[in-house]
């Protein structure tokens, strides 16, 4: 009786606490940006105490001014104006470059990588896992490749940050009518959390891929 009720009580509080832990840390990282503030008006020194979320609030405010000056043509300058900057200097011009077009093909809304979940046949065949559509193999990679492939993302679980980057000929692929969230949930739980079944009904069976559309990075 007490082993039931007491895992029953772990059960309630491990993902509160886990989930309390990781914003803390987020906070915590954030809330680093009122250092580019003069000490005199920080929120210890004009309110008498310290406000945790000042910095995160501070950093939304820089994320979105930021945004909203590099949409004009005189932002669009300064950032040409910064790149230019940037490619002159050694490892940093590489390491930036790289980032940014990660960030771009991922974050950019006309985008397909990490929109289609895909169910692959890995690490062997007969075992299969959820991937991630990531685009096309391109320049000298895709002259040694002889079909029609595409690059995949294989996440490890239960921490899918990691994992390995695949290229897989296309009927070897399956498209999922499952979303990015739902994969994540599943990946996460290993396997734990299924995805919903009225999400699986409404979309109906799934289809292996054929094509990959152009659009695709």
């Amino acid at each position: 009786m007490f082993k039931r009720y007491f895992i029953t009580g772990l059960l309630i509080w491990i993902p509160l606490a886990i989930t309390a832990w990781v914003l803390s840390m987020i906070v915590g990282v954030m809330d680093q940006s009122l250092l580019l503030l003069p000490e005199a008006i920080h929120p210890i020194h004009l309110l008498g105490f310290d406000l945790p979320g000042a910095g995160t609030v501070l950093t939304l405010m820089i994320i979105f001014v930021t945004g909203l000056l590099a949409a004009n043509f005189i932002g669009q300058k300064l950032v040409s104006w910064w790149e230019q900057i940037l490619a002159r200097i050694p490892v940093v011009n590489s390491l930036y470059n790289a980032v940014k077009q990660v960030s771009d093909t991922i974050l950019s809304p006309n985008g397909n990588a990490f929109r289609k979940t895909l169910l692959v046949q890995y690490p062997r065949q007969g075992s299969w896992t959820i991937a991630f559509l990531t685009g096309k193999p391109g320049g000298d990679v895709a002259n040694h490749l002889d079909g029609n492939y595409v690059s995949v993302y294989v996440p490890t679980t239960p921490n899918p940050t990691s994992g390995f980057f695949l290229m897989m000929p296309v009927e070897e692929v399956v498209e999922l009518k499952m979303s990015v969230d739902e994969a994540l949930k599943y990946i996460v739980s290993m396997g734990v959390v299924p995805p919903s079944p009225k999400s699986s009904r409404r979309h109906g069976k799934t289809d292996p891929l054929q094509t990959i559309s152009s659009g695709t990075p």
